[in-house]
Formats: structure tokens, C-alpha cells, sequence
């Protein structure tokens, strides 16, 4: 028995396991999925519009880590909402369940991309934060797991759900779809000269 082959086999299943959908709730394939990421972020891009990136925990570290490479290696003007004073003063405020949705309020606007990671999909300033971000005409891509009714399933324009049961999986999985969508973006013909720069 070899634990690292079954959680390998796990993650390897996982990923072929993936269920993307749009914001009518129709299936894609997830190829398509990550295509249409692609061009929502070209096009904020083209509009000099911002991605905005969020998660809690370890899905903050991926918002950080996503929104820094975004913005050097595909010139994408993206930001995690993960400073500390901003987090410490709305939570003490406003409460923890406006963490997102207050900066997103004061910031966001038409023909941003607000990109929520949630494990769960059920953390209410996850789902609040969406809410401000559909408030402020921005479009939306969710990456969640755990349980297939999760509520921020149904609320982007692209929606990833990974199927598994475990942070760990969920959390790996969706660092790979994050890594996929831009390491595509970055080799696109599309972008101004050639995706790096």
C-alpha cells in the first residue's frame, strides 16, 4: 500500500471528474470553460478593467499568488483582497461576512472579473462578495468543491467544481485549473506582444 499512489490516483481522478458550468447552469466542457475565462480576462484586460481574486485561507494564499502572476507575467491588472488592514477593518466593523463585498463595493466596476475560490462554496463573504461583484456589473467565475448544491456553484457567469471530499484534493485541484487558465493566457496569440512581457 502506498498512500501517496491512492492520494495521486485520487487527484488524477479528481481532475478528469471536474464539472464546469455557466451561469444558466449549463454544462461545459472544461476546455470551453477555461476559453471563456480566457476571453472575459482579455477583454478587462483590452477595457483596462481589473480581475479581482478572493478566497480565505489557503484559497487567499492561491488569490495572492494568482493575482501577482497575473499581473507580472500577462499584464493583467489584478489584485487579491487580502490586506491586512483591510480585512481587520471590516471584519471588526462591518462584520466577517462583508470581508469581499465592502472593497468590492468601493472598488469594483463594470467589466471587472471577480475570480471567488471557495472550498465549500458556502462561506457567506464568499457568497456576499459575489453578490457585490454582480451588484457592480462585474462578471464572475467561481472554484469550488465539496458538496454539488454549494451556493457559489450557481452564481458565476463560469462556474469549476471539483467533486471531492477533502480541502486537500479541492485545494490542489483548483491551484491546477488556476495554473492552466493563465499558463494558456500567457501563451495566447491574443495578447499584446505575444503574452509576456
Amino acid at each position: 500500500m502506498s498512500y501517496f499512489k491512492d492520494y495521486s490516483d485520487i487527484i488524477g481522478d479528481r481532475l478528469k471528474s471536474i464539472v464546469c458550468t455557466n451561469n444558466s447552469g449549463a454544462t461545459l466542457p472544461v476546455q470551453t470553460a477555461l476559453n471563456d475565462w480566457r476571453s472575459l480576462a482579455l477583454a478587462a484586460k483590452l477595457a483596462d478593467n481589473t480581475l479581482y481574486f478572493i478566497g480565505n485561507g489557503a484559497s487567499a494564499t492561491m488569490a495572492s499568488h494568482m493575482a501577482l502572476d497575473s499581473s507580472k507575467n500577462a499584464s493583467l491588472r489584478s489584485f487579491a483582497l487580502n490586506d491586512i488592514a483591510v480585512l481587520t477593518a471590516v471584519g471588526n466593523d462591518l462584520g466577517n461576512e462583508a470581508l469581499f463585498a465592502a472593497p468590492l463595493g468601493w472598488y469594483c466596476r463594470t467589466g471587472d472579473v471577480l475570480v471567488a475560490i471557495s472550498s465549500s462554496g458556502n462561506s457567506a463573504n464568499i457568497v456576499q462578495g459575489i453578490a457585490q461583484a454582480r451588484k457592480n456589473n462585474a462578471k464572475v467565475v467561481t472554484l469550488t468543491g465539496m458538496k454539488p448544491d454549494n451556493q457559489s456553484r450557481r452564481l458565476g457567469d463560469i462556474n469549476f467544481y471539483v467533486p471531492a471530499h477533502t480541502y486537500g484534493v479541492v485545494e490542489c485541484i483548483h491551484q491546477i485549473i488556476l495554473h492552466a487558465w493563465l499558463d494558456e493566457l500567457m501563451g495566447s496569440q491574443e495578447l499584446p506582444n505575444g503574452g509576456f512581457r
